[in-house]
């Protein structure tokens, strides 16, 4: 009796979603009809204009660093030439098309995702959200996009193919290409795409309907048995949505297949061209098919292996396995699937993902208010870094350099595993990260220099003469004239000091290249100059000085 009494429950709770999700459904897609014309004129008119705009800009600029470097021979520099004009051709149009299926598809899911939002537990008034959310926000968020896109291509591009122009060529002497080898490469570059790409697409092809029909498999069972993704209630209408849209999900993987066969495919030159033999590009080129292969049956949860072989590829052994197609043995995860009774509604301990950069620039805007007041900074330099004048540097580079110093120094006094906030209370470490690409490049060399200021045991006046540094080192004029303190009497010292502040400014340099940085600076600038007009106003003293007892009292 207990089978059919189950199986009656099941239907019920069937039953009983369906006209919920469905009227989600069409409340949303009909907000989305009316917000995405508005998002869409925004991401296509707004980007568009910035990639064309600057485009011509971008090609003189790639074009002149690329022959003043000094890093190049003469030879390497012809090659690259050749080698960029036709992705700087492609990028205005592939930018454009871009821009509008993107603004189309989040036009459109914006507002869904909203109206399925507003449902979730803990929501008052859930009615009125279901209205407003996705409304205004998904508006918001293309305004914010075009916005960041513009910071990175006005400031993020320059910056960076700068510095690149400007650095100098490595011990072992100038960067060279072998033109032999490297016409061998681009030969068997091209094989590779020619055997890669049409295989992979076929294997793809091949496993699709598989992938398909096994997810519908598994979202149908788990809606009516109200498990996994369907077990809380707030997750629901989400899951509604995966089922109508995972043919979408399988469409983009095809994609994703054809495009990893393109790279992979071309990838077998580097291979020949590192190897300096054609013969090992070749086995790469049949190696990655079978690692391709291998792949999909783990991902799909099907037999191990594949029948395509596998040859090797290196002459050193150990580069093969550690190269950039790294062993896909079945993971515990595939063998172990995690128990689907996990509740949503426990409190995850990972972080959001802007969490430091909130952190970082919450620090820096009351530093900056202090100084300023005090006079450690003037006025003028932060009008100066709003401008992106280089008289600014202080303010756009040594400013948050010095907070990002203060964040490690705190972590490292107390003793921390990662990184302790501007609260001193939530630690960002390996463990809660967000997986976000922002942490993949700045998390280990940032805890990695935490160790070092913890290994160097600072006393208070020298961590107070290495934050001075570190504030002042991107602006030399202005370091020599200011009284910084003491430095210590040791030589080493000294240099492992200044070290250690040049690769502060570096990484912060680094993080200004960073799609949010800038408008989140420009918004802790402003935050800043407005505080000290209201304190002006209220009789509050503020000095205008550059210097202050800040540089003196030491």
């Amino acid at each position: 009796m207990d089978l059919p009494r189950r199986i009656l429950v099941l239907l019920w709770n069937f039953i009983c979603f369906l006209p919920l999700f469905i009227g989600l459904l069409i409340f949303g897609v009909l907000k989305g009809l009316i917000i995405g014309p508005i998002v869409f004129v925004i991401l296509t008119v707004g980007n568009s204009a910035i990639v064309l705009g600057l485009w011509p800009a971008h090609a003189v600029w790639a074009y002149f660093c690329l022959f003043s470097t000094k890093q190049l021979w003469v030879v390497t520099k012809l090659l690259l030439f050749i080698l960029v004009t036709p992705p700087l051709a492609v990028w205005p149009v592939f930018a454009v098309l871009v821009s509008i299926a993107g603004s189309i598809l989040y036009g459109l899911i914006g507002p869904l995702f909203g109206t399925l939002k507003a449902v979730s537990e803990g929501r008052t008034n859930k009615f009125l959200h279901c209205v407003t959310d996705g409304t205004w926000d998904t508006i918001k968020g293309s305004l914010i996009f075009v916005r960041d896109l513009k910071d990175v291509c006005l400031y993020s591009y320059f910056s960076a193919t700068n510095d690149l122009r400007k650095q100098e060529p490595p011990p072992e002497g100038k960067i060279e290409i072998r033109a032999l080898y490297a016409l061998m490469a681009l030969f068997v570059g091209l094989i590779g795409f020619a055997f890669d790409f049409p295989m992979m697409t076929v294997i793809a092809a091949v496993k699709s309907p598989y992938m398909l029909l096994r997810g519908w498999q598994r979202l149908f069972h788990d809606c009516i048995g109200r498990e996994g993704p369907f077990l809380e209630s707030i997750c629901v209408p989400f899951a509604g949505l995966a089922i109508l849209l995972w043919p979408f999900v399988v469409a983009g993987a095809m994609l994703a297949s054809m495009l990893a066969g393109i790279i992979l495919g071309f990838y077998a030159g580097v291979v020949a061209y590192q190897e300096s033999s054609v013969y090992l590009g070749l086995c790469y080129m049949v190696a990655i098919l079978s690692i391709f292969d291998e792949y999909g049956n783990d991902v799909l949860d099907m037999p191990e292996g594949s029948c395509i072989p596998r040859p090797r590829y290196r002459r050193n052994a150990g580069l093969q396995s550690s190269s950039s197609t790294p062993s896909v043995s079945r993971p515990a995860s595939f063998k172990n699937p995690l128990s689907r009774s996990i509740s949503f509604t426990t409190p995850m301990i990972e972080l959001k993902p802007l969490v430091f950069l909130n952190s970082l620039f919450e620090e820096c805007r009351r530093q900056g208010e202090y100084m300023v007041l005090e006079g450690f900074i003037s006025v003028k330099e932060i009008d100066d870094a709003k401008s992106g004048k280089a008289t600014g540097r202080v303010i756009s580079i040594g400013l948050p350099a010095y907070c990002l110093f203060q964040t490690l120094l705190r972590s490292a006094k107390a003793d921390s595993d990662g990184i302790l906030l501007e609260d001193n209370v939530t630690e960002l470490n390996t463990a809660n990260r967000p997986k976000d690409m922002f942490y993949d490049w700045f998390l280990n060399p940032l805890l990695v220099m935490k160790d070092q200021i913890k290994v160097q045991n600072l006393t208070d006046l020298e961590a107070e003469y290495l934050g001075k540094l570190v504030l002042l080192g991107g602006d030399v004029e202005k370091l020599r004239n200011s009284n910084i303190g003491p430095p210590p009497e040791s030589e080493r010292r000294r240099a492992e000091f200044d070290a250690l502040a040049r690769r502060l400014q570096g990484i912060t340099k680094s993080i200004s290249r960073y799609p949010t940085y800038r408008r989140r600076f420009e918004n802790s600038m402003k935050a800043i100059s407005e505080e000290l007009d209201r304190r002006n106003t209220s009789g509050h003293r503020l000095l205008s000085g550059p210097e202050s007892t800040f540089f003196s009292n030491v």
